[in-house]
């Protein structure tokens, strides 16, 4: 993959430890040597305590002694990184807001409980725009974060500092959130991979803000990684039922092999007709199409009706219920809040306030959107279409143009934001570059609880495409 072994994939870092050609004190040393070089250009750790990592990687290597290499987890001694909205125990777990600054949490969520439990060291917590309302990384806590493809632009958001923090080689791996792109934005802008799962198959449980009413529908946590059989292997780790989740369900496992793949007829779309897409965004997405078909997969243009209307009741969702849910907790603290925050807010606030009636309605129109789509999916199971508009943008920009036509901030991201209100899993694949050399990912979606399928989708397009390309920064 890669010429340093920083930029090794978390299974082959696993897979050296295994046959014992490294140590995790070796790896976790490494790491923490990279985020001492590389953090303080792209401020994508907000908490990472050197001594307990280095703490967690000697019980990894003593349990390793006497044990075959078979009986270890699956990220034995690996390093990897958590979203600061997710509980990690004994760090600071803020999301970005000066509401929780100095928060710690007391114990972990499960999906990090999970991830220990396989052998995983945790680094420590990364950076998110306040309550992770923007698809750029920048709070008054600990400032912005920088995209290591060009320190002038955005690494994205949410999950902005994971996916600079993955892409830069400061951790093999890790764990965002995604409501409305939050995970598959910042991949697409920082050339890594993200997997949005169906909500409740990775549990949100120890998540901030709280997944519940409206949200619990939208919003999921899931994995980041430099590839796609890393995401398969987080997925298998974080996956199942958890109390605390109230989406969850008791969904299995399951292996899909290849030659499944190859009789799944994928529809591919370049646009929606609405927004419109750089042409190297088309470019990648029909290069998509084109390796999947030589590959001896049936893919046919193909765009699902209902889209618009999907981005509409989103929007009812995460922006309408979303800003009356924050609402209440930041009242009367209106002065503490970021920029960004305040500018989010006054979007929320341009429209009335839910009714009962008009939540109601919301709810309802977004179960029909969903049947409609989901029944023209029965023929193409598994779509291929943009992560976004536009690649990585400069700090501060909220308007681009494109083909001509002006293109807005929260435009720009409707082709995720679709899946979000649709509870469909989608991965983010590198698939190109823009002229100025910055990457660009595409979606690979399919349907709810599908996600073994999307996954081996988004698996051939990888091996078919070739090696994976580090950022300049590395």
């Amino acid at each position: 993959m890669a010429s340093s072994p920083l930029l090794l994939s978390a299974g082959e870092i696993a897979a050296q430890i295994r046959h014992k050609e490294v140590s995790p004190v070796e790896v976790a040393r490494t790491h923490l040597d990279r985020i001492e070089l590389l953090n303080p250009k792209l401020n994508a750790f907000v908490d990472c305590q050197p001594e307990a990592v280095l703490a967690q990687a000697r019980e990894a290597e003593k349990a390793a002694l006497g044990k075959d290499k078979d009986e270890l987890g699956p990220m034995h001694g690996v390093p990897v990184s958590i979203k600061s909205s997710i509980d990690v125990a004994r760090h600071r777990c803020e999301a970005g807001t000066r509401l929780r600054a100095g928060y710690i949490a007391t114990e972990d969520a499960p999906l990090v409980a999970r991830l220990r439990a396989a052998g995983a060291v945790i680094l420590g917590v990364t950076n998110a725009p306040e309550l992770l309302m923007a698809w750029e990384t920048d709070n008054l806590l600990y400032g912005r974060t920088n995209n290591p493809w060009d320190l002038t632009r955005t690494s994205g958001g949410s999950s902005g500092g994971e996916a600079a923090a993955i892409a830069a080689g400061l951790s093999a791996a890790g764990v965002g959130s995604d409501g409305g792109g939050s995970i598959r934005v910042p991949a697409h802008f920082c050339g890594i991979c993200g997997l949005k799962p169906t909500p409740g198959r990775i549990p949100s449980t120890g998540h901030y803000p709280k997944a519940g009413g409206p949200f619990a529908l939208i919003g999921v946590v899931g994995p980041m990684a430099r590839t796609v059989e890393d995401l398969r292997t987080l997925f298998a780790v974080m996956a199942g039922w958890d109390d605390g989740d109230p989406c969850a369900a008791p969904v299995d496992l399951r292996e899909v092999r290849e030659t499944v793949v190859r009789n799944v007829s994928i529809g591919f779309f370049e646009d929606d007709g609405r927004t419109p897409v750089t042409p190297e965004t088309r470019l990648a997405v029909s290069h998509a199409a084109s390796l999947l078909s030589n590959c001896g997969v049936r893919v046919e243009p193909f765009r699902p009706e209902g889209l618009e209307e999907a981005r509409q009741r989103w929007w009812e969702f995460f922006g309408t219920a979303g800003g009356m849910i924050l609402g209440s907790m930041l009242r009367g603290h209106e002065s503490e809040l970021s920029p960004i925050l305040r500018e989010f807010l006054a979007w929320t606030n341009a429209a009335p306030a839910h009714t009962g009636e008009s939540l109601l309605a919301a709810w309802l129109g977004r179960d029909a959107v969903r049947e409609k789509i989901l029944l023209q999916m029965r023929k193409y199971p598994v779509l291929i279409c943009p992560t976004a508009a536009i690649p990585a943008f400069q700090h501060g920009e909220r308007e681009w143009q494109v083909e001509g036509k002006t293109v807005k901030y929260l435009d720009a991201w409707s082709y995720c934001e679709w899946f979000n209100l649709l509870g469909f899993p989608a991965v983010v694949v590198p698939m190109g570059h823009s002229d100025e050399g910055l990457p660009i990912g595409v979606q690979v979606v399919g349907r709810p609880w599908e996600e073994e399928v999307v996954l081996a989708v988004a698996a051939i397009l990888e091996k078919e495409r070739g090696s994976w390309q580090a950022p300049p920064l590395s």
